[in-house]
């Protein structure tokens, strides 16, 4: 079943009609959950005071340019003149529709940010159409700037392999194709250490029935999706598709990780 989504977004400017922003914390948000329904590339967006993210068009690499970038969109304050800026630390994973995974964590204590983006791909600054049309080789990824003392890496990992399935191949649900995969790309050796040992839990453990299939690679470049797709969640939870695919997961991770969500 596909939604039928029209939308007034201009994109060859790659810039959603904004209205005034309005602060809604994702925990409040009722859900109920529904069919499962695929996401076409050109289904409804319906901003209704999403925040401007201003998009890199030399895309982002390295923890230190990103923390730096995310900034101004979390609303927190400049890494340059943050005591704390340093401790911050950046993962970048992707489990299908990235507003399902970006609503997830953005509700995690220790989440400075979670920005949904493309990465993994050959096309330089590709926009949401040309990626859907799975021609870029790019996947759809949510980038988090996280405190590792509030939360770890290896949290971040575990917590990702409940939220989608990581069993199949270039697909989540009825949402097909190669920006669907699962994949972990990782800032350094450590990182991709610790992604080898999680996945080794996983499988031992039985977590899923099938093996999986989640690519590991070295992040190269991390392009941050247009403004309207960064908390498309928090700004449409009445949305089609956030009824009845994103309000379920969001509802099932607040459940699942209640103690270590924000208040």
């Amino acid at each position: 079943m596909f939604l039928a989504r029209s939308t007034s977004i201009n994109l060859r400017s790659r810039r959603a009609t904004v209205a005034t922003p309005r602060s809604v914390n994702p925990s409040h948000i009722k859900v109920s959950s529904g069919p499962s329904v695929a996401r076409p590339w050109g289904a409804a967006v319906e901003t209704a005071g999403s925040p401007i993210f201003p998009r890199n068009a030399r895309g982002l690499s390295g923890v230190n340019t990103t923390v730096a970038a995310v900034s101004s969109a979390s609303g927190t304050s400049d890494p340059a003149t943050s005591s704390s800026s340093s401790k911050m630390e950046v993962a970048t994973i992707g489990g299908g529709c990235f507003w399902c995974v970006e609503a997830c964590y953005n509700m995690l204590k220790g989440v400075q940010s979670a920005i949904s983006g493309y990465a993994a791909g050959h096309v330089k600054d590709p926009t949401y159409k040309q990626v859907c049309s799975g021609t870029t080789g790019h996947a759809e990824v949510v980038q988090i700037t996280y405190d590792p003392s509030v939360v770890s890496y290896k949290e971040i990992l575990q917590m990702f392999f409940t939220i989608h399935d990581p069993t199949t191949k270039d697909r989540q649900g009825n949402d097909v194709g190669t920006q669907y995969r699962s994949i972990i790309l990782t800032h350094n050796d450590q990182q991709a250490q610790i992604a080898k040992e999680v996945m080794q839990q996983v499988a031992s453990e039985g977590w899923w029935s099938a093996p999986l299939v989640t690519q590991v690679e070295p992040l190269d470049i991390f392009y941050p999706a247009e403004d309207y797709h960064q908390d498309y969640f928090v700004q449409n939870p009445g949305q089609g598709y956030c009824r009845a695919v994103v309000g379920p997961k969001v509802a099932k991770f607040r459940s699942k990780f209640a103690s270590k969500l924000k208040q």
